[in-house]
């Protein structure tokens, strides 16, 4: 429809150049009144064509509704990769999980560390979940200035997490949920050295349907401070991390998710935001699939598009975080 109105247009206007409307020998005001028309007949199909491209619009709107009514409801709990949800489970649900890290990169030499971690969560109470789990890793480090030179699979570290949800969005106009996760380690999982750390990890996350079973924005806030001794020197340090992340997911199938996160961290050394360290923005999509009732999965890849340390002009910080992030999430119902 679209090209026979653009051939409509087009039509006159070559038409009154062929013909050449006015030769020198027309009478003036005939030629005027002819160009005039011709005008009124340009804006005329012009308006037709601009309520066709609106009547287009319209279409493809009302086919989505068909699909917005049918569509699943969406269950944030597990739908993001680096992310939470304000969704926690419902009563009695018992999952397992696998999470599998990957972190690669660094301003120099060669730089690879993999986490995998097995977690275990139920849900005791309405609202209230806990999750317990461990973690090993393994390092390639080669020539990363900062870093003795390892190739290392080591046990990790230990943690338990809790969340409550304090506001249930299907009830309220958004969802907001406090989670805290303490882990204690016993290897660095950046510098893969020996230690004894111990840290805890804030997050309030906020959440709104966008479109009602289609689409659902979420909002993290962090606060991570940590605590860590080297045996070997007997040295200790204490540094913490604040980040704000946003994420948005739409459901394109029912039980099929696609989307993005985009996180900004900020580092400091001191567990009271003492001195700052460097910065760095991670973006990267997002996919999540119910693979059937009791199973799922969910990867997620992000970049450093934008970083800076302490002190020095750059446009990537690659001394406290690394350039690409990766994660890929199995679970299962029991």
């Amino acid at each position: 429809m679209l090209l026979l109105v653009d051939v409509l247009i087009r039509g006159p206007v070559a038409l009154a150049t062929e013909r050449s409307i006015c030769p020198p020998a027309a009478v003036t005001l005939g030629c005027s009144l002819e160009l005039r028309q011709l005008g009124i007949m340009v804006r005329v199909i012009k308006m037709v064509r601009r309520a066709t491209a609106s009547c287009a619009a319209v279409t493809v709107f009302a086919a989505l509704l068909p699909f917005a009514v049918q569509a699943e409801e969406i269950d944030t709990e597990h739908i993001f990769g680096f992310m939470i949800g304000t969704d926690v489970g419902n009563l009695g649900e018992r999952e397992f999980q696998t999470q599998t890290t990957g972190r690669f990169a660094k301003d120099s030499g060669r730089y690879r560390a993999v986490s995998q971690q097995f977690e275990l969560e139920f849900v005791p109470v309405q609202n209230f979940r806990i999750e317990l789990g461990t973690a090993f890793n393994a390092h390639d480090i080669n020539g990363v200035p900062g870093f003795e030179d390892r190739r290392q699979l080591s046990w990790q570290n230990v943690s338990i997490d809790f969340r409550y949800r304090f506001l249930d969005r299907a009830a309220a106009p958004f969802g907001m949920t406090l989670a805290m996760e303490t882990h204690a380690e016993r290897v660095d999982e950046t510098t893969a050295a020996v230690v004894r750390g111990y840290g805890t990890e804030f997050t309030l996350a906020l959440e709104r349907d966008v479109i009602p079973n289609l689409a659902v924005a979420t909002l993290n806030l962090t606060y991570e401070p940590e605590w860590i001794r080297i045996p070997r020197t007997g040295s200790a340090e204490q540094e913490s991390t604040i980040g704000a992340a946003f994420g948005l997911m739409a459901q394109v199938r029912p039980g099929i998710l696609i989307g993005g996160e985009a996180r900004y961290f900020r580092r400091y050394e001191g567990i009271g935001l003492d001195e700052f360290a460097g910065q760095a923005l991670f973006i990267g999509p997002t996919a999540y699939f119910q693979l059937s009732e009791a199973s799922r999965l969910t990867a997620s890849w992000s970049v450093q598009a934008w970083g800076r340390p302490a002190g020095i002009a750059a446009s990537l910080d690659l001394a406290n975080f690394e350039r690409q992030q990766a994660r890929l999430v199995f679970g299962v119902n029991f």
